[in-house]
């Protein structure tokens, strides 16, 4: 969300950005609704302070007919204003933040521009396998019965291929301690606030059809004091969300910022829409893990754009230390959400696609997702909303994916990485007797 006084100011620009982003919203409409919202209020406030000064006089008959009049106006016109708040913050939440100068205009992902290139294409001198193959034949992933036990798209990560994917995480959440993010496990259930703060709703509310997140249903769950929750939970998506809701309604000191975090999860995506789309494999599934990067700054652009290069930095290194060839894009105005001033993604080479696939995003919202989320900081002169970066570090399945097919040999068995070696406890994955 943006500050409507911020939105009023700079309605042409906002315009603009909408249609860039291909977002539907008439600006227009929200000022015309803020008006009406702005009028009630004052309208309330007037007749509140009519009534407070009749309550200090002494009641007589006519007197206490207007103080019956006052409190049915005002009942009148909160339920007016009560619909009309509905309507405004309904209009609000689509409002998108005016994304960077330099991110490049484009009408849609294929019109990202690649920025950076490390590594070539893997080239062999035999017929590459994919991952699939690959791992069956030696035992690594279990498709069948992965689907069997959990439905489409399930797998079972078996033998060295747990300790590779362990190892993965390690590798990360070491790496990033290193350089100076605090860890975290968060939750994985969480209510519905934190993914409508985090941006991961397509409006105010959960909505099944277009939101790529697993609802769960607890009507039953019982409170420490007995009572009864109706309140339904989600599963994330990465934990990106709940570490972001970590100081909801929270006012920070300036001293603390900027602060950098790092959090493994197990990560949910229902993966509406994608259906016929890679559906081979373990590339686009439902469930895996990620280690995910945060960054919370002052609001100061600078400032957040100097962490949103250390965490993609991070991202780089850690493809580069796995010796993966991989490329970066910047992501343009037709593929950048609402939320977005700016956003990057990575993408590792996966021989079996002949082609790169993403294996990570950094992006920069600004003051957006601490507006929904009322996280703010203290300095001096004033209170202000902090600014929220994220950026993936690495996630389980499609790094597993690049580093089985990019790191197999001639005689079907696969060559470790050196970084990831003392996690697996051995060089080379063979053939299982």
């Amino acid at each position: 969300m943006l500050d409507i006084k911020f939105i009023k100011e700079n309605a042409s620009q906002i315009k603009k950005t909408a249609q860039d982003k291909k977002i539907n919203i008439d600006i227009d409409h929200l000022l015309s609704v803020n008006e009406n919202r702005v009028k009630l209020i004052s309208e309330i406030q007037k007749i509140k302070t009519e009534q407070n000064k009749l309550s200090k006089v002494k009641p007589d008959p006519e007197t206490l007919e207007k103080l019956r009049k006052f409190k049915s106006e005002i009942v009148t016109l909160k339920e007016k204003l009560n619909s009309v708040e509905e309507e405004y913050l309904d209009l609000m939440v689509k409002v998108p933040t005016i994304p960077s100068t330099d991110v490049p205009f484009g009408k849609d992902d294929s019109e990202n521009i690649e920025i950076y290139r490390w590594g070539e294409p893997t080239k062999f001198d035999f017929e590459p396998k994919s991952h699939i193959e690959l791992a069956e034949n030696l035992d690594l992933i279990d498709f069948t019965r992965g689907s069997k036990v959990a439905g489409y798209r399930g797998y079972y990560v078996k033998n060295e291929a747990v300790m590779l994917q362990m190892g993965l995480m390690m590798y990360a959440l070491d790496k990033l301690i290193k350089k100076g993010f605090t860890p975290v496990i968060p939750p994985t259930l969480v209510k519905e606030f934190v993914l409508f703060g985090s941006g991961y709703f397509s409006s105010r509310k959960y909505n099944p059809k277009v939101d790529e997140v697993y609802k769960i249903e607890n009507d039953e769950e019982k409170n420490p004091d007995g009572t009864i929750s109706k309140e339904s939970k989600f599963l994330v998506g990465t934990a990106e969300p709940s570490i972001l809701a970590y100081y909801s309604d929270e006012t920070l000191e300036e001293k603390d910022l900027p602060m950098k975090i790092c959090g493994f999860s197990q990560c949910y995506r229902s993966e509406i829409g994608s259906y016929g789309k890679n559906t081979k494999g373990i590339y686009r599934v439902h469930e895996f893990m990620k280690i995910e990067q945060v960054g919370i700054t002052h609001a100061n652009t600078e400032e957040a754009e100097k962490i949103h290069q250390e965490l993609r930095n991070v991202a780089k290194e850690i493809h580069e230390d796995l010796g993966i060839p991989y490329r970066e894009l910047i992501i343009c105005t037709g593929d950048l959400s609402a939320g977005k001033y700016k956003q990057y993604d990575i993408e590792a080479w996966i021989p079996s696609m002949n082609s790169y696939g993403e294996t990570g995003s950094a992006s920069n919202f600004l003051d957006w997702q601490s507006r929904r989320l009322n996280v703010k900081y203290r300095d001096k002169d004033a209170t202000n909303y902090v600014y929220m970066l994220n950026s993936t570090a690495i996630p389980s399945p499609r790094m597993l994916i690049a580093i089985i097919e990019n790191y197999q040999q001639k005689d079907g068995t696969i060559l470790v990485p050196k970084v990831l070696r003392q996690y697996v406890g051995k060089e080379i994955i063979g053939f299982k007797k």
